[in-house]
Formats: structure tokens, sequence, C-alpha cells
């Protein structure tokens, strides 16, 4: 029967995969809501749980994929490439009012090289205190700090050791936890109520996920606008980051 169970799961990876991702994401939005009466949004604990799952199954497995390793959960695979998830970054925009978004202006446009400038800079600032000096180090954990996206990008194209990359894609996982769970705190604070202030604080933050988790959490109407300037974020950080930032810090450091 095991047997049998096993050659149906692997036959049919993709439907396994969306069976353990409706069940994780069942249960994070359960303790979502019986242990943090919503105040703790369901994405950020499903992402954390993710997480844990995939040290676990790296460390059971000795392998270098996480939970992929598992045969009988090898269908997460499938369902977490980079297909489907241009697919949501995509269907994500859809829900955009034109009109909305011309409101931004020049502001959305502004907000994203002050929020990739200001992410790559606390960065560089952390990797100086953990004693890294030389440039190619500096760039490629600032770049992590704009998303777990950029860094590795940035670290591949200058030549960064794949330690370095680890590295940049912890800071920006810490990033987008942070920002998925704080989010809903400040933004009674920072007037994020409206799609011009999301469009804003997408292009700030840019971290897409911890920006649609956030902004779920806060008004599920704004998701859509932060997500769009989110993901001009991630791509104009992976323009910047190996061009004008790595030679910005080499000019520096020398």
């Amino acid at each position: 029967m095991y047997e049998s169970m096993l050659k149906v799961i692997n036959g049919y990876g993709l439907v396994s995969g969306f069976a353990v991702i409706g069940v994780t994401m069942w249960v994070s939005y359960w303790l979502s809501a019986k242990l943090t009466k919503g105040r703790l949004h369901g994405s950020a604990i499903a992402i954390f749980l993710g997480l844990v799952l995939a040290y676990v199954g790296g460390v059971t497995t000795g392998g270098q994929k996480g939970l992929v390793d598992i045969s009988l959960l090898s269908g997460i695979g499938l369902l977490g490439g980079a297909m489907l998830r241009d697919f949501a970054i995509v269907a994500t925009a859809f829900g955009v009012n034109v009109e909305e978004l011309k409101r931004a202006g020049l502001s959305g446009v502004i907000s994203l090289f002050v929020g990739i400038v200001s992410s790559f800079v606390a960065g560089v600032a952390l990797a100086l205190a953990f004693g890294y000096t030389d440039a190619v180090s500096l760039t490629t954990i600032g770049a992590g700090a704009v998303t777990y996206i950029v860094g590795p990008v940035t670290g591949a194209a200058i030549g960064a050791s794949s330690e370095v990359m680890a590295l940049s894609i912890a800071a920006g996982l810490v990033k987008s936890i942070a920002v998925m769970i704080l989010t809903p705190f400040v933004a009674p604070l920072i007037g994020l109520n409206n799609p011009r202030t999301a469009v804003i604080f997408g292009g700030m933050m840019g971290t897409s996920s911890g920006v649609a988790g956030g902004l779920a959490a806060t008004d599920p109407k704004l998701v859509p606008y932060g997500c769009l300037t989110a993901a001009f974020y991630t791509a104009l950080g992976c323009l910047l980051g190996p061009s004008l930032l790595f030679l910005s810090v080499r000019g520096i450091t020398g």
C-alpha cells in the first residue's frame, strides 16, 4: 500500500504539493486566529513553518533542497518553482486600478530608489559590523538586505562565495518576515490606508512576500498596489546591485 501511494504521489507531484501547502496554510491561519486573534497574519506563520520544515528536511536527508529531497514531498519543488512564482506576481498586478496607480506619480518612483539605497546601506553597515571589508561581500550582503532575490543575483554576477550569498538570502528573509509582521502595527502611524500610500510603501520596503502578507493583514484591497511596486523594486535592485551599487562600494573601499 505504501509503495502504491508513493507511486501516485510521485506521479502527481504538483497535486501533492498543493495538498501539503493547503494543509500548512490551514494550520497557519488557524494558529493566527486562535493564538493571536489575527494580529499576526497567517502568511507570516506559514513562512515561518515553511522555513522550519525546510530546515528539518535538509537535516533529515542531508540534501540541499529541504523538503524537496523527501520523495513524498517532491511536488513542493514544482509548486514553488519560478514559473508559478512569476505567474502569481503577474496575476496580482491585474488587481490594480490604473487611475489609483497614476495618483502615486513621481513619489512612487522616488520611493523605489530611496527604498533600495536605504536597505542596501543598512545591509552594508551590518556586514561591516560582522567584519566583512571586501567590496564583493559588502555588496552581496547589502543587496540581500534589499531582497533575498537581489542578494544572490548580485553575488553570482560579481563572484561572491556561496557562504556570503547564503548570508545575503538570510538577511532578505529576516527583512521579509519583519515587514510582514510589523506592517499591521505601524500602518495607522504612517497613514497606510489608501492605494497611494500602499504604492509608496511597496516601493520603500520592496520585499514582495513581506509587503503582500503585511498589507493583507492591514487591508487586502491594498495588496495589489504594494506588490506592483515591490515587483519593480526587485527588478531594479537586480539591475543596480551588480552595477552602480557595486562600483560605488568598490570606489569607497578601494
